[in-house]
C-alpha cells in the first residue's frame, strides 16, 4: 500500500488553516489519507483520535481527546467532524467495574465541548484510555483476512512480526477499552494492536508515526497474502455463460419487494460486473467460498452475515427462472428466520425482528447485486461485497475463511448503537422506486422530476437532446445529490434506444415501477397549411414515442411481479383543442386513448395507467418550455402581448385565476405513483379549471 504522507503537504494543510489548533490540523490531514484507500476503510468504518491540550473559557490549560464522529467519511472529513471530549474525565471511567452502552454514549454527550457537536465514536474509550497522541484504527481488508483464520496468531505474527498484541473479539464499548489498555501495559513495545475479526490500530506520538505504521502493517499483510497467492496459483474457472441481467435482475427485483402495510415495498439493486468480480464467480469453489459469513461484524448492519449465491445460467426458460429465483429468497429467507429465532432463544431480552432479505446476491455470469432500500445503499452494499470476494480469495491461499460465530454476529446485528448508524424514520411514500421520465430536457420534467425526488424515488430522465438534459440533471443533482438522478439521451421515437434506455435503467436499479411519457414537441400550423411531414414528425414524437416506452416497459413490469405505473402527459388539448394546433392535439389525444387502452391490458399484472392534462406549463428555473418556446410567439402576436402579458392572460382564463406550474404537474404524478386511491383509467386535468377542457 502506498505511503501518501508528504511532510511539505501536511504542513501547507496545517499553515492554510491557521484557527485551527496544529495538532488537530494534522489529525484532519492524516485522517483523510487512510480514508481515500477503500481498502483501510469502507463507508464509515474506522475511527482516528488525537490527544491534545486547549485552553478552557477560563484560560486554563484543558486535556482533549478529538475524535472521529458518528457519520463522517474520513475521506472527507473537516475539523468539525472530530467532537472534543473532556479526556480527563473519560479517563476516570476505567475505574468502573462496568458501563452500559447507553451509559456510556450519555457520559460522551455530557462531556462534549461543544454540545451541538455530533456523537463520537462508539470506540471512543479505546481512543481515551491507550496513552498515545495519535491513535489510528482502520479495518484493512489484509489484516482481517488474516485473522479470519484456524491459525490466526500465527499467520499474523509471519506477516507482522512480534511487535504486535492480539485480543480476540470484543463487541466496541467499556469492556473492549479496558482490554485493550491493560494488554498495552503488559507488551508497552507493542507498534500495532489486532483485534481479531475486526481490524487494526495503530498509534504515535505524531500523526506520521501512527499513520506510517498503518501502512506498514497493512502492507506486510498484503505482501504475506501475495504471496501465498502466487505460490497457489490461479484456479481454472468454469466457462460460464452471460447471463441477461434484462431478464434476471427484474425478476430478482420483485422477488425482494419489501412486503408493506397495503403494497410492497420496492428495493434497488446496484450490478457490480467486472472481469475480476466475473472471474471470481466462475472459480469451481465459488459457492462453498464466497457463501460464508461477513469479514468483521460491522458489516453485517449493512449486508447481513451470508449472501445469496444464484446460480441460474442454465436456466434459460423465463418461468422457471422466475420459480427458481423466488425459491432462493424464500428459503435464504427461512435460514435467516432460523438463525434469529435460535439466537433469540439462547439469550433474554426483546428483539425486533429485522426484515429476512438478502443484501448482496452472488449471480455466475453476471456479477455482484448489491440489494438496499436506496440506490446508495444498494452501492455500499456491492462495494461492501467485491472487497470480501477478494479477501475471502487471498484467506483461502494463506489457509482456510473461517466465518465468525452466529452468536458474535448477532449480537452486532441487534446492538441498539450499530443500528443507530442505519437511521429511522418512516420511509418516503416512493422509496426504493424507480422512475423514468421522458422529455427530461424540458420545464415540466423539472417539475415532475423534482417532486418524484422530494417523494423518494430515484429518477432517470431521458431527452433527445443532450444540453437540455444536462442542465436540468445537474440542477435536480445539486438539490437531492447526483447519485439519486440521471440523464439518458434517448430518442422515443426509436426502439432500439427505447431498448438500450430500459437496459441501462435496470442495470443502474434492478427495474423499473413508474415510466412518465412526457416527450413532447409542437408545431404551429392550420390543416390547409400543415406539412406533412412536420405532421408525422409531431406524431412519432407525441404518439408512437409513448406506444415505444410503454411496449418496452411491459417486459420489465411482468418479471417483477409488483405492479407498477405509467402516468401519461397529456394535454388540456385532448378536450379542448386549438385551431391551428391540429398534429399537437391529434397527436396527444391518440397518446390519451392509448392510455386508457393500457389500463385495460395491463390492469391484470397490478400495473396502474392514469392521465394528467396540464395546461400552459410556461418554464421551470431551470429551463424553458420547449413547447412554449415554439408556440409562444404565435399566441403572443395574435393577441398582441408580451411574455408576462401571456403568462397573466392564460391564468386569467381557468376558473381558479392561477398559473400552473411544474411543480403542480410532479405533484399530480406522486399522487397517482403513490397510490392513494385505487385508481386506474383516470384524466387529471392541472390546468387551473378549463371548462371546455373538463374530462367526459
Amino acid at each position: 500500500m502506498l505511503n501518501r504522507y508528504h511532510q511539505e503537504e501536511a504542513q501547507a494543510f496545517i499553515d492554510s488553516h491557521p484557527g485551527m489548533h496544529p495538532d488537530l490540523a494534522m489529525r484532519v490531514y492524516t485522517s483523510r489519507l487512510i480514508g481515500c484507500e477503500s481498502e483501510l476503510v469502507l463507508h464509515g468504518g474506522g475511527n482516528t483520535s488525537v490527544k491534545a491540550t486547549v485552553d478552557n473559557l477560563f484560560g486554563e490549560p484543558m486535556e482533549v481527546l478529538f475524535i472521529k464522529g458518528s457519520g463522517w467519511d474520513l475521506a472527507t472529513i473537516e475539523a468539525a467532524g472530530f467532537p472534543g471530549l473532556d479526556l480527563a474525565y473519560l479517563r476516570r471511567l476505567r475505574r468502573l467495574e462496568s458501563l452500559g452502552d447507553e451509559e456510556m454514549v450519555n457520559q460522551f454527550r455530557t462531556h462534549l465541548l461543544d454540545a451541538s457537536s455530533p456523537n463520537p465514536s462508539i470506540e471512543t474509550l479505546v481512543h481515551a484510555f491507550l496513552p498515545h497522541r495519535f491513535i489510528d484504527h482502520t479495518h484493512a481488508d489484509a489484516i482481517v483476512t488474516l485473522t479470519n483464520q484456524p491459525e490466526a496468531d500465527r499467520l499474523l505474527r509471519e506477516a507482522l512480526g512480534d511487535k504486535i498484541g492480539i485480543l480476540p473479539f470484543i463487541m466496541p464499548g467499556f469492556p473492549l477499552a479496558k482490554a485493550m489498555a491493560e494488554l498495552l501495559e503488559r507488551q508497552p513495545e507493542m507498534e500495532y494492536l489486532i483485534l481479531k475479526n475486526h481490524g487494526i490500530f495503530t498509534f504515535g506520538d505524531t500523526g506520521r508515526q501512527a499513520y506510517d505504521r498503518m501502512i506498514e502493517a497493512v502492507s506486510r499483510a498484503e505482501c504475506y497474502i501475495a504471496t501465498a497467492l502466487t505460490a497457489q496459483g490461479s484456479p481454472r474457472g468454469r466457462v460460464m455463460p452471460a447471463v441477461d441481467g434484462a431478464v434476471v435482475l427484474p425478476m430478482l427485483r420483485g422477488a425482494l419487494a419489501l412486503p408493506g402495510d397495503l403494497r410492497p415495498q420496492r428495493v434497488c439493486l446496484h450490478l457490480r460486473r467486472t472481469e475480476a468480480v466475473l472471474a471470481q464467480l466462475a472459480r469451481p469453489d465459488a459457492e462453498t467460498l464466497f457463501s460464508t459469513g461477513v469479514l468483521t461484524p460491522d458489516h453485517v448492519i449493512r449486508v447481513k452475515n451470508h449472501p445469496l449465491f444464484l446460480d441460474c445460467a442454465a436456466v434459460t426458460d423465463e418461468d422457471a427462472l422466475r420459480e427458481m429465483i423466488a425459491n432462493a429468497v424464500r428459503a435464504y429467507g427461512e435460514r435467516y428466520n432460523r438463525y434469529f429465532d435460535e439466537q433469540v432463544a439462547a439469550r433474554s431480552g426483546t428483539y425486533t425482528r429485522l426484515d429476512a432479505l438478502p443484501r448482496v446476491v452472488l449471480i455466475p455470469g453476471l456479477g455482484i447485486v448489491g440489494v438496499g432500500t436506496s440506490g446508495k445503499a444498494a452501492g455500499v452494499a456491492a462495494d461492501i461485497a467485491e472487497h470480501t470476494l477478494a479477501a475471502k480469495i487471498g484467506a483461502a491461499a494463506v489457509g482456510s475463511y473461517r466465518e465468525l460465530d452466529a452468536g458474535l454476529i448477532f449480537a452486532m446485528e441487534y446492538w441498539s448503537l450499530e443500528q443507530a448508524k442505519l437511521g429511522k424514520g418512516k420511509p418516503l411514500p416512493l422509496a426504493g422506486k424507480a422512475a423514468l421520465v421522458t422529455g427530461g430536457g424540458g420545464a415540466i420534467a423539472v417539475g415532475i422530476g423534482r417532486q418524484l425526488l422530494a417523494a423518494g424515488a430515484r429518477v432517470f430522465l431521458t431527452d433527445i437532446d443532450a444540453k437540455r438534459l444536462a442542465v436540468v440533471q445537474q440542477g435536480l443533482a445539486a438539490r437531492f445529490g447526483g447519485e439519486r438522478v440521471s440523464a439518458l439521451v434517448m430518442d422515443v421515437t426509436d426502439a432500439a434506444s427505447v431498448a438500450a434506455g430500459m437496459r441501462q435503467v435496470i442495470e443502474a436499479v434492478g427495474g423499473l415501477d413508474i415510466l412518465v411519457p412526457n416527450a413532447g414537441i409542437a408545431h404551429v400550423a392550420t390543416l390547409a397549411e400543415l406539412d406533412e411531414n412536420r405532421f408525422r414528425q409531431v406524431l412519432e414524437v407525441n404518439l408512437v414515442g409513448v406506444f415505444q416506452v410503454i411496449k418496452a416497459a411491459v417486459p420489465i413490469f411482468k418479471r417483477q411481479g409488483t405492479g407498477g405505473h405509467v402516468i401519461i402527459n397529456s394535454s388540456k388539448n385532448v378536450f379542448d383543442p386549438g385551431a391551428a394546433f391540429g398534429a399537437y392535439s391529434a397527436s396527444k389525444a391518440g397518446a390519451h386513448q392509448l392510455g386508457k387502452i393500457a389500463a385495460l391490458e395491463l390492469a391484470g399484472i397490478g400495473v396502474r395507467v392514469n392521465m394528467i392534462n396540464p395546461d400552459a406549463v410556461f418554464d421551470a428555473e431551470e429551463v424553458s418550455s420547449g413547447l412554449w418556446d415554439v408556440i409562444g410567439p404565435d399566441r403572443m402576436r395574435s393577441r398582441n402581448l408580451d411574455p408576462a402579458g401571456l403568462k397573466e392572460y392564460y391564468r386569467q382564463r381557468n376558473l381558479l385565476k392561477t398559473e400552473v406550474l411544474a411543480d403542480h404537474v410532479g405533484n399530480a404524478v406522486v399522487f397517482f405513483a403513490s397510490e392513494q386511491t385505487p385508481t386506474t383509467g383516470a384524466t387529471l386535468p392541472v390546468d387551473g379549471g378549463i371548462a371546455a377542457a373538463f374530462p367526459r
